[in-house]
């Protein structure tokens, strides 16, 4: 298979960083370590997440941003930013802006995953809901963040589905007024019946739909291809069907959601429409490694250089 310049000759399995301020340390790598010698520049904006690369960056958020920085990645995710301290999310948002990575999704709110919440159209959830999205208004500004993830819960067995839907719209209309006057967007994030049984919220044109009847700008489609792989399958048409509303995307192959050419999911075709359709957002790599240490490391950023090359 025929890549780009990667890996330096001579060396083996593993990694470190070629360039920056964590490159420094690539100096004093050990001689049977391999080194990473170019810097990809990626037709798409791709986002990996904390974790993803801590055999070669480390555990400290700083040095895994300049870690996935040096290996040219321009965004990054973290469902978990709301949860951590206002002193490292001020830190991370620095190190973003210096080095040019623009931030991702953010869980916005609590997600009920057993129980009905927005689709009940109870008072008490709607107000918990809308104040938990504006303590995340706080949260996107502080980190830069211009999208934020919401799922609206558990269906609710003792309404009908068209109720349901009416309660949720009527909530994320609300969100979207607070949302609306800071320029932020929710993307609502459809959810696999396999993965995550009995959520409201789990097909592309649901969400097309819910989008529409909305109608704000604030609320649009986080389509996650792993979960609409094995909800609907048919990815290309159904990106191409609700094209309008989508807002984000997110990325996982199956099975096994991990990275791109570890499974089924043929994603070099799958950027290349992205791309042709003039997408300039971000697209999460919302699942782990197929491989672990080091070498799985390797694998994740082998597997998008291959699959990036769609041109």
């Amino acid at each position: 298979m025929e890549r780009r310049s990667f890996l330096k000759k001579g060396t083996t399995a593993a990694a470190v960083l070629s360039s920056g301020a964590f490159g420094l340390s690539a100096m004093n790598a050990k001689k049977e370590e391999t080194i990473i010698v170019d810097k990809y520049n990626y037709n798409l904006n791709y986002a990996p997440h904390l974790g993803m690369f801590q055999n070669h960056a480390g555990k400290d958020p700083i040095d895994q941003l300049n870690f996935m920085a040096d290996q040219g990645f321009t965004a990054f995710e973290d469902n978990g930013m709301k949860g951590r301290s206002i002193e490292t999310q001020e830190k991370m948002a620095k190190i973003m802006s210096n080095r040019n990575i623009e931030m991702g999704v953010f869980v916005a709110h609590k997600i009920y995953w057993k129980e009905p919440n927005l689709a009940s159209g109870k008072e008490e959830f709607r107000k918990e809901f809308l104040s938990q999205i504006e303590e995340s208004v706080a949260v996107a500004k502080r980190v830069n963040a211009k999208w934020m993830t919401v799922v609206p819960g558990h269906v609710d067995l003792r309404l009908n589905m068209a109720y349901q839907t009416a309660n949720v719209v009527d909530s994320l209309k609300y969100a979207s007024e607070i949302l609306e006057k800071e320029n932020l967007t929710m993307v609502l994030e459809p959810l696999n019946f396999r993965n995550h049984p009995g959520l409201f919220l789990s097909e592309s044109p649901q969400a097309f739909q819910i989008c529409k009847a909305v109608n704000s700008p604030s609320c649009k489609i986080l389509f996650d291809i792993y979960h609409q792989q094995i909800q609907e399958g048919n990815l290309i048409p159904n990106i191409e069907a609700c094209w309008d509303e989508i807002g984000y995307f997110q990325i996982g192959d199956n099975p096994g959601r991990n990275e791109p050419t570890s499974g089924e999911i043929n994603y070099k075709n799958v950027f290349k429409y992205i791309h042709s359709r003039g997408f300039d957002g971000i697209l999460g790599m919302e699942h782990g490694n197929s491989v672990n240490g080091k070498d799985g490391e390797i694998a994740v950023i082998k597997a998008y250089q291959e699959s990036d090359k769609f041109l």
